[in-house]
């Protein structure tokens, strides 16, 4: 392994990190505010609206795909170090166009789609015209597994018609397509039962039911709720092939959880700052709290779980790199484990040390802590990644 960046990343981690300090960090409260003030908590602000164009003038767009055609061509863990920065903001990534569930589904738009669905859908998500969504995860089936999905297409002539029941279709709000992934073949096999349909949200038949309230927050492109009832597209909507669908989430989840884990790391860095400069300025019972043995664990113990982190998703973003997804799976679910759950420990002692104003909206402490819980879930609970890494360990010393 040899992670020395090349004088283009560091050029790139420069220029992002100093966008970051200029325009995204003092952007955030104006986010916010400007939300509020239109009364549509779904709306995307001006402010991002406007940083956006300035990000792409910047040449800081489309930094997450590896082919040079349509990306920056990094490497994933070239991209790793960027994503990292990003991941000290939680408006960042729809800054630079580097948003989820956006990237996953322009990645396998780019590698299983036709010629038509990239003219039609990958170019305007490239060029920050449009936004997407993916619509998986169904509130009457276990989401951790997706062999078990109910949602189904049914051929029609040239057409597919999609009747089911999704949620936490996140990102449905301001959108202009899901990747649905629906059974077109109950009695296949598990892992051939599901394909992906391109499903245009102003399809009929494509109802929105609600954002469902996470932590009290329903705000952004939501996690939404989401009804097929005799939703009707084009056979020609299909992405990949037919029962192609749980090999296309495959492919699309090995890079996006090296995203995810190192906008975790980027999370927790900026935690562990603002700690410091808390207990640095903050007097009480006689001294610094940076002078408080239990601060100064707390810290010690961050800096180490951080940087731990950190190196463990490099390396897997390098076997990613070097011998592929398949070959990088144990690394994969490894660092999706220990990426969340280090971001929310160092959240925790962050908001300790920040006290009653920890938990409030006065920093960004408590909006990355209520986001980031949900990392232990998403793309998989902890339990689930845990599990398959015991058993492919315990096979290597099989009898």
């Amino acid at each position: 392994m040899d992670f020395s960046r090349s004088p283009r990343v560091e050029d790139l981690l420069h220029r992002v990190t100093a966008f970051m300090d200029e325009h995204v960090y003092p952007a955030e409260k104006v986010a916010e505010a400007q939300v509020e003030a239109s009364g549509d908590e779904h709306s995307e602000p001006p402010i991002v609206k406007d940083l956006k164009r300035k990000a792409r003038a910047a040449g800081l767009w489309n930094l997450f795909l590896p082919d040079p055609e349509v990306g920056a061509g990094l490497t994933n863990w070239e991209y790793g170090l960027l994503c990292e920065v990003m991941g000290r903001s939680p408006i960042a990534p729809r800054i630079f166009n580097c948003n989820a569930p956006d990237t996953g589904n322009m990645e396998i738009l780019h590698e299983f789609g036709t010629a038509a669905q990239k003219q039609r859908w990958l170019q305007p998500l490239l060029d920050g015209e449009i936004r997407s969504c993916f619509s998986m995860t169904e509130p009457e089936t276990a989401g951790s597994d997706p062999t078990l999905l109910r949602t189904r297409a049914v051929r029609a002539g040239d057409d597919y018609v999609i009747n089911g029941h999704k949620w936490f279709t996140s990102g449905a709000y301001g959108s202009a397509v899901a990747i649905a992934m629906v059974v077109t073949d109950p009695d296949a096999p598990p892992h051939r039962r599901a394909s992906m349909i391109l499903v245009p949200t102003d399809t009929p038949g494509f109802n929105i039911v609600r954002a469902v309230p996470v932590m009290g927050h329903t705000g952004g492109g939501g996690h939404c709720e989401v009804r097929y009832e005799n939703c009707r597209v084009p056979a020609t909507n299909l992405l990949g092939v037919e029962g192609g669908g749980f090999g296309i989430a495959q492919a699309r989840l090995g890079p996006g959880r090296i995203h995810h884990c190192m906008r975790c790391v980027g999370a927790a860095e900026r935690a562990l700052e603002l700690m410091c400069t808390r207990a640095n300025t903050r007097f009480t019972h006689g001294s610094l709290l940076a002078e408080k043995s239990v601060v100064q664990n707390w810290v010690a113990e961050s800096r180490m779980e951080i940087d731990a982190a950190r190196l463990m998703v490099l390396h897997a973003a390098w076997k990613i790199d070097t011998v592929g997804k398949k070959e990088a799976r144990q690394d994969i679910a490894m660092i999706k484990v220990v990426a969340a759950n280090m971001m929310m420990s160092v959240l925790d002692r962050a908001i300790q040390v920040f006290g009653a104003m920890g938990v409030s909206d006065d920093t960004p402490i408590a909006r990355m802590w209520r986001n980031g819980r949900s990392m232990r879930l998403a793309d998989g609970p902890d339990e689930v990644h845990k599990m398959t890494v015991a058993r492919r360990e315990l096979r290597k010393w099989a009898p």
